[in-house]
């Protein structure tokens, strides 16, 4: 029998506890962490994640069954749906957007000299939309037609890696074009798309940019190469 660390324990050994704790500090909020610390939260949420748990019963349930494990987890509070609920809705999410970019920047760096399918020395990125449906009863505020809800998964992928570099999270209703007003193009980078991307003012500033697009034509598309 296995007596060494626990799979998902030698997971989380690879993030740097210093950094998270600096990234908390940054943005303090007021819930209070004695019985239940924003690691606890995060070693939480990070199982849910890789274990597809579906609901905050979910997660109570499956770790409340391995109560004697917990501790060899990393997770030193006491699990709870209401305790869970209440730092989610409490505490500030830029504290894991922030781990999360600086987890990003060391994994592109790991990732750098990889080879790739095309000989390119350039970065190149995929860029694309998800509709994530909702309930909804339970997220009026995300209203996308007339008896759903949802809310659009924007993401940007480097493909060196398939690292995600920048995720905006938005409103069902907001078209996926949109999101080229938000990003920042990196100059001398290819970006890959969809037709639902087609927008020639936004390809243009992509130009200006000196990045590059490679984009699905639509069948009704007039153009001329020059």
């Amino acid at each position: 029998m296995h007596t060494g660390k626990l799979v998902f324990s030698q997971l989380m050994g690879h993030l740097s506890l210093h950094t998270f704790r600096q990234c908390v500090a940054k943005y303090p909020s007021r819930y209070p962490t004695l019985k239940f610390s924003h690691l606890d939260q995060f070693l939480s949420m990070a199982f849910a994640q890789l274990t597809y748990r579906e609901s905050l019963r979910d997660i109570e349930t499956c770790l409340r069954a391995h109560q004697a494990k917990l501790y060899h987890l990393g997770i030193r509070g006491n699990i709870a749906r209401s305790r869970l609920a209440d730092a989610n809705e409490s505490r500030d999410c830029r504290i894991y957007e922030a781990f999360a970019m600086t987890l990003i920047q060391t994994t592109r760096k790991l990732y750098a000299n990889d080879s790739f399918a095309v000989e390119l020395d350039q970065t190149v990125y995929a860029l694309d939309t998800i509709t994530i449906d909702l309930c909804l009863s339970v997220f009026p505020w995300a209203h996308f037609r007339k008896a759903k809800a949802a809310v659009k998964m924007h993401t940007l992928l480097d493909l060196r890696g398939n690292i995600p570099t920048f995720i905006h999270i938005s409103g069902g209703k907001m078209h996926e074009v949109n999101v080229l007003d938000i990003l920042a193009p990196e100059a001398g980078s290819f970006y890959t798309m969809d037709r639902g991307f087609t927008d020639f003012a936004r390809w243009f500033t992509l130009h200006q940019a000196q990045a590059f697009f490679v984009i699905r034509g639509k069948t009704n598309l007039l153009f001329r190469r020059i």
